[in-house]
């Protein structure tokens, strides 16, 4: 049975890559590779600057988040150094591969034991990540439903009536705020873990906390800003809508399990975007992907070779023993004999 649980979510993320693809392709049709690269050319060089700016707030909000899981462990010892770049490893690794193949608690396991944490230690730092980044996800959606309920109007065409209703949003708002609220609540008045089964769920201490509500939702707006930047400024919708439409292509990539969310992002999110010429939205989103995806994972295939190839090299000299100092005779040389006595 754990052999077939193995193959489960590779095969949903393979059915995902398909389906969108398929989807994708119907959307795009008529959409030449000659009007994406004009759109490409077209964008001028200070949004392509401002992108990779935003690229860098982004993955330095994540690196943000395993150093805020370390305060909550009490750790101090790690440097910011070696945090950021473990941190970049990771998710560089993860969004691309996928959680299902090369889990990015793999990469942190092998990273934060050799600084000696235990494999406890680690689990309780993978959950907080995790945690962080939902707990943004819900409190920037929470804003965003608030300040444009007309958001899935956008797609009312493709999703029921009932969910493209502004009511509807303000009320999808209300319950994201006020699940951050009852978050802050508790870490605030110290309330009792949440404990399912075996799972204790232990709220932070308010300075943990805190970081949380900055940490993730900073990431998040850093990522869309790639979107933002790279998408004309005419038909620019405006970064909230930008926002909106990212918050719900990378969930729902995520929650597919394709390797990069491949096509499930570029599908839910170039409808999410009727007003904009597809060209210019497809040229946005490769922009995104070259940033925020292909180039770190580039880099971070580079940072695990060195790593792995330093870990070798260490265990390799533990392994041989030291050169044995003048006038010791090897452990294997027969004692000398004494002269005779005769």
């Amino acid at each position: 049975m754990k052999n077939v649980k193995d193959f489960i979510w590779p095969i949903i993320g393979l059915g995902a890559v398909v389906i969108s693809g398929w989807l994708l392709y119907k959307e795009l049709q008529g959409l030449s590779l000659a009007d994406v690269w004009a759109s490409l050319s077209s964008i001028p060089p200070h949004r392509y600057a401002l992108a990779l700016g935003a690229t860098f707030v982004a993955y330095a909000a994540l690196a943000w988040y395993d150093r805020i899981a370390l305060i909550h462990l009490g750790v101090k010892h790690i440097s910011w150094l070696f945090v950021s770049i473990t941190s970049f490893t990771t998710y560089a690794l993860s969004h691309n591969i996928g959680a299902s193949v090369f889990s990015g608690a793999l990469v942190r396991y092998r990273a934060y034991t050799s600084q000696g944490l235990s494999a406890a230690q680690v689990a309780v730092l993978v959950a907080l990540c995790s945690f962080t980044f939902g707990l943004g996800t819900i409190l920037l959606a929470g804003i965003v439903f608030a300040y444009e309920p007309d958001l899935l109007m956008r797609v009312a065409d493709r999703v029921p009536a009932a969910l493209a209703n502004p009511t509807t949003a303000r009320v999808f708002a209300f319950c994201c705020l006020g699940f951050v609220a009852l978050y802050v609540i508790g870490s605030l008045l110290r309330f009792k873990p949440l404990t399912i089964r075996n799972f204790h769920l232990a709220y932070p201490r308010p300075n943990v906390m805190g970081r949380q509500l900055v940490a993730a939702p900073l990431e998040l707006i850093g990522a869309a800003g790639i979107i933002y930047f790279a998408l004309p400024e005419a038909s620019n919708p405006g970064f909230m809508i930008v926002l909106g439409a990212f918050l719900a292509s990378f969930s729902a990539a995520l929650l597919s399990h394709a390797p990069g969310g491949l096509g499930v992002l570029e599908l839910i999110f170039v409808a999410m975007m009727p007003d904009v010429p597809k060209a210019d939205v497809i040229a946005a989103l490769l922009v995104f992907r070259l940033f925020y995806l292909l180039l770190p994972f580039a880099a971070s295939l580079v940072v695990v070779l060195l790593f792995e190839r330093a870990r070798l090299a260490q265990a390799w000299r533990d392994r041989v023993p030291d050169s044995i100092p003048a006038g010791v005779p090897p452990a294997h040389a027969k004692p000398p004999v004494p002269p005779s006595q005769g």
